[in-house]
């Protein structure tokens, strides 16, 4: 399975599970990023760090360490 970080930009993805604990995984999904929503990858920095994306019609930005917690498919 991979994560969220490992997607290429104009790809969108599935998301197949949430990992971490406790809050860290209740504020990525307060942002809307909850099991089985899609998830299109505008752009990704330079250096990886943030991950741009797409969710429920808005655009979030996620830092690199949140985007490894969420393992998609597609």
């Amino acid at each position: 399975m991979r994560t969220l970080k490992e997607a290429k930009p104009g790809v969108t993805v599935r998301v197949a599970k949430i990992g971490g604990g406790g809050p860290v995984k209740r504020r990525i999904m307060e942002m809307g990023i909850t099991k089985g929503v899609e998830i299109y990858v505008r752009k990704v920095a330079p250096l990886g760090d943030p991950v741009e994306v797409t969710v429920r019609g808005y655009e979030l930005s996620l830092r690199k360490a949140d985007a490894e917690l969420i393992e998609v498919e597609g």
